[in-house]
């Protein structure tokens, strides 16, 4: 059964769910979680889990959860993990805490896209669900929002350090979300009056004593005006202390910074700059298409004109060659599991590559010995390679690696030299794409014609 995965939807928001609470570890755990996965199937209309991995993947059903959660058993705990196959992409889990450790029961649920909850239908499911879940087990919070939103908000440390968010936990409110839980203790800090009186769309008390306040009809528009004067109106209720412009203004800039925008990258590195963003949390890709709008990389500086090309200086060209594309094969030995294309040595080959090292922060991540003496080489006779094969590029062997070059029409290109700049750092991967360097060369190929710009 293969998973649906995030990435595969592509970059979007994503409807976050966390609650904490507690169960009783003295009756039997099938009885104890019953009513957990009766809310579960009764109210997940359209995001069902269809897949239960425990140790093993299974499909989704009442005996799976138990096999999953007792395979996955330890001594202290125990967690398991649930998913679709098909749209929309889910990733929740449930782990629960056993004594000597106090009895804990904690939910995470990920589903994407976020749009799927712009209905009113589909969100009262959501509304219905927690309440249910809160209901049952004696929660101390719980939140459902916009992960994006969650993100800027700094949840859950909210600007604390971690030592201080794990010792203070959610002594107070720190922040409101489109759907809060608070447990009986964060009720009594704030005050149940007060917390019943919140102008809010729901505010419904709980039989255990704790509180379900719903800020805004529908999730999915979180970020519009409308919502954002209601989440900073129902917030400053519960903190009187806080002034309702500044806490208005605050969420304002986090719908700003979340609001989409249009890529316009520069041609020779779109294909590339249009996969950096992934690399970096939901909350930060529309600054960083921002940023990466107005980026230019250098022009490329490794070439010199054809009459200029240092002249072969070993014995054996042919030779050399195949040591080229032994080089290269090291590079496909290396990427072939996570760059599958690294198999077909094209131009899109060379976007892979480089995306993936970005991701993977690759210059940053190996030591500095291993990269000149192993990725350099073979990366640089890989995009050799493709010049060759794609361009009507030709080699000129050299014995030393750095001059050896590759000539595609009135100039010659330093394979080996882009490959070490590149591999400086993260940073150097975009300045010397191994992407930007083809295109460039591409256009080149051919003599410019009289007249031509």
């Amino acid at each position: 059964m293969k998973l649906l995965e995030s990435h595969d939807l592509g970059v979007q928001d994503r409807l976050r769910l966390s609650l904490e609470g507690a169960f009783d570890p003295r009756a039997p755990l099938e009885r104890e979680l019953d009513p957990f996965f009766e809310a579960l199937e009764a109210h997940a209309a359209g995001w069902m889990p269809d897949v239960i991995e425990g140790k093993r993947r299974r499909q989704y059903s009442r005996a799976s959860v138990w096999k999953a959660l007792e395979e996955k058993r330890g001594e202290r705990s125990t967690a398991i993990g649930l998913y679709r196959t098909t749209s929309p992409a889910l990733d929740m889990s449930l782990r629960l805490w056993f004594p000597p450790l106090p009895p804990r029961l904690h939910v995470w649920v990920d589903v994407q896209p976020l749009s799927l909850f712009g209905g009113t239908e589909r969100c009262l499911g959501v509304v219905d669900l927690v309440r249910a879940w809160a209901s049952r087990y004696p929660v101390s919070h719980g939140v459902v929002h916009s992960m994006a939103d969650r993100q800027l908000a700094d949840f859950p440390n909210f600007g604390r350090d971690d030592e201080t968010s794990q010792r203070d936990g959610f002594d107070k409110i720190y922040e409101l979300f489109w759907l809060n839980v608070f447990g009986p203790k964060l009720v009594e800090t704030v005050g149940r009056e007060r917390m019943l009186s919140t102008p809010a769309h729901r505010v419904e008390a709980l039989p255990n004593g704790s509180i379900l306040l719903v800020t805004w009809p529908t999730v999915a528009d979180f970020a519009s005006e409308a919502a954002r004067e209601a989440q900073a109106r129902a917030f400053v209720h519960l903190r009187p202390d806080l002034d309702f412009a500044t806490v208005l203004r605050t969420l304002r800039e986090r719908s700003a910074a979340l609001a989409p925008v249009e890529p316009r990258f520069q041609p020779d590195v779109a294909a590339l700059l249009s996969r950096v963003p992934d690399a970096f949390a939901i909350s930060e890709r529309q600054r960083k298409i921002s940023e990466l709008n107005a980026y230019r990389p250098p022009d490329p500086e490794e070439w010199l004109p054809a009459s200029a090309a240092l002249p072969s200086d070993v014995e054996d060209p042919d030779r050399a060659r195949a040591q080229y594309a032994d080089l290269a094969e090291r590079l496909v030995a290396l990427l072939h599991t996570p760059v599958p294309s690294v198999f077909e040595a094209t131009p899109e080959s060379l976007t892979d590559i480089d995306a993936h090292f970005f991701h993977e922060n690759f210059p940053e991540t190996f030591q500095r010995e291993n990269l000149d003496d192993h990725a350099v080489p073979a990366v640089g006779a890989y995009l050799g390679e493709v010049l060759v094969k794609h361009l009507g590029g030709q080699w000129i062997p050299r014995r030393k690696l750095q001059e050896a070059q590759v000539r595609v029409g009135e100039r010659v290109w330093l394979p080996f030299v882009r490959a070490h700049r590149y591999l400086r750092s993260r940073q150097a991967l975009l300045d010397f794409s191994l992407t930007q360097l083809y295109r460039v060369a591409e256009r080149h190929r051919f003599p410019a014609k009289t007249g031509d710009a």
